[in-house]
């Protein structure tokens, strides 16, 4: 599972972060507005955790930025701010659930898992392409009927592929979903790990998944 979690309070979202990785979620953070913007709507997630109070901006405004633009990824608020008011402006802005600060991480672990299961199933859980399967949920891929071992980092790319199979995907969105907001875009890394994760799906096989489209992207298809 991956959350986003929108919060620039960093020794917080630490402990959040190494809690929520100890139930095998992979959360990623985003201190300020606009790198919460722009992460929400590049990335891939199952579940976003908002805070209010950000850097650049509010978080029932990015939440209604967010609704607009037709996202639907569960988005869980955070705030100090305990009102009926507060509530209500969240849940008005498009948040499927409000907590309020102090609060138990196994409150908010709970609310996470809850808002994972009922968040909008845009795709199955296991993505067919060709002889390619790749289950989501169980982190499995299979070519040929043949298991392949990936790397957190490989998987992560592929994952993102698979949720787009068919479509092109250009770095900016790609760099979004499987590193954090310090990676620097201008490096080859993502050209290394492309070539890498090619010669585990492809190399082998026919017909050849991962297409380089020059100036474009990549995308997942025959």
């Amino acid at each position: 599972m991956r959350v986003l979690m929108v919060e620039d309070d960093a020794a917080l979202a630490a402990v959040l972060r190494e809690g929520l990785a100890e139930h095998r979620m992979e959360a990623v953070v985003a201190g300020t507005f606009e790198a919460g913007r722009q992460r929400a709507v590049l990335g891939t997630w199952d579940v976003i955790v908002l805070d209010v109070l950000l850097p650049g901006g509010d978080g029932f405004e990015l939440c209604s930025q967010l609704r607009r633009r037709g996202l639907r990824t569960p988005i869980l608020m955070l705030t100090a701010r305990d009102t009926v008011d507060d509530r209500v402006r969240g849940l008005d802005a498009g948040a499927d659930d409000y907590l309020t600060k102090p609060f138990a991480f196994r409150e908010l672990l709970a609310r996470v898992r809850a808002l994972a299961r009922r968040g909008p199933a845009l795709v199955p859980e296991t993505v067919k392409v060709a002889d390619l399967e790749v289950d989501l949920g169980a982190r499995r891929v299979r070519r040929g009927g043949g298991e392949i071992s990936l790397t957190a980092k490989e998987f992560a790319l592929l994952e993102f592929f698979a949720r787009h199979a068919g479509q092109v995907v250009d770095r900016a969105a790609i760099t979004a979903h499987v590193w954090d907001e310090n990676h620097d875009p201008f490096t080859n890394v993502l050209e290394v790990l492309v070539r890498r994760l090619r010669r585990k799906i492809d190399d082998g096989h026919e017909p050849k998944l991962i297409q380089t489209l020059r100036g474009a992207g990549y995308r997942l298809g025959v």
